[in-house]
C-alpha cells in the first residue's frame, strides 16, 4: 500500500526541509491556532500543548487527512526562549546561552479526525563561550531573527555549539524518529 500524502501544519521552512530530506509526501497547511500558553506552563509542556492545538486546527479543515504539527522551544533555567522580537532581544538570548547548556524541546502531534497521538523530544545543547563581537556579528547576519533561542544549528549557528546530547533534527525543528513513530500509528511510514 502506498503512503498517503500528509498535511504539515507548519510554516517552518526547516520542518519542510527535514521532511523532504527523508522523502515524506506532504503538503503545507499553516495552522491559525491560538499560540498563547497559560502563564507558568513549563516549556516541555507548552510545546505539546501548542503542537496539539496546531494539529487540531488543521485537522478540523481536513478531517479525513493525517496531519502532523510541531512546536519547538529553547529553554534555559526553566525559561522558554522563543523567537527574538528585535536584534537586541536576540543578542540578550545569545548572551544568556553563551558558555552554558540548554534544552531544545519539540512537541509533535499527529491527528486524523478525532484520533490523535502526541509526544515530545528533548535535546541538550551546549554553547561555547561567545565574545560580544561574535554575538554582534551573528545578530547582524539576520539569521537569529526567526529562530527559537535566536540561533539555527544547521547554519552559521553551528559555530556557536560545542556539543549536543540527543536528536539533532529536533534542534533544527522536527525530531524525525519521533515523528516517524507517531505517523506509523496512522499507517504512514517514512522508511
Amino acid at each position: 500500500m502506498e503512503n498517503e500524502r500528509i498535511i504539515l501544519a507548519s510554516s517552518s521552512p526547516r520542518r519542510r526541509e527535514l521532511l523532504e530530506a527523508v522523502g515524506c509526501d506532504f503538503e503545507v497547511m499553516v495552522s491559525r491556532a491560538d499560540e498563547t500558553v497559560p502563564e507558568g506552563t513549563p516549556p516541555e509542556e507548552a510545546v505539546v500543548l501548542l503542537a496539539r492545538r496546531k494539529c487540531a486546527a488543521a485537522a478540523a479543515l481536513a478531517p479525513e487527512r493525517v496531519v502532523l504539527a510541531a512546536d519547538t522551544l529553547v529553554a534555559i533555567d526553566g525559561v522558554a526562549l522563543g523567537k527574538p522580537s528585535s536584534p537586541e532581544d536576540a543578542a540578550a538570548m545569545l548572551r544568556r546561552l553563551s558558555g552554558r547548556e540548554h534544552s531544545v524541546y519539540t512537541g509533535v502531534a499527529v491527528r486524523r479526525g478525532e484520533r490523535e497521538t502526541y509526544s515530545r523530544e528533548e535535546t541538550r545543547v551546549r554553547f561555547r563561550r561567545l565574545t560580544e563581537r561574535e554575538i554582534e556579528r551573528y545578530v547582524a547576519s539576520g539569521e537569529p531573527m526567526d529562530k527559537a533561542g535566536a540561533y539555527g544549528i544547521q547554519l552559521r549557528g553551528a559555530l556557536l555549539v560545542e556539543g549536543i546530547c540527543g536528536d539533532y533534527p529536533n534542534v533544527v525543528g522536527l525530531p524525525l524518529v519521533l515523528s516517524a513513530r507517531l505517523l506509523a500509528e496512522f499507517g504512514v511510514t517514512l522508511l
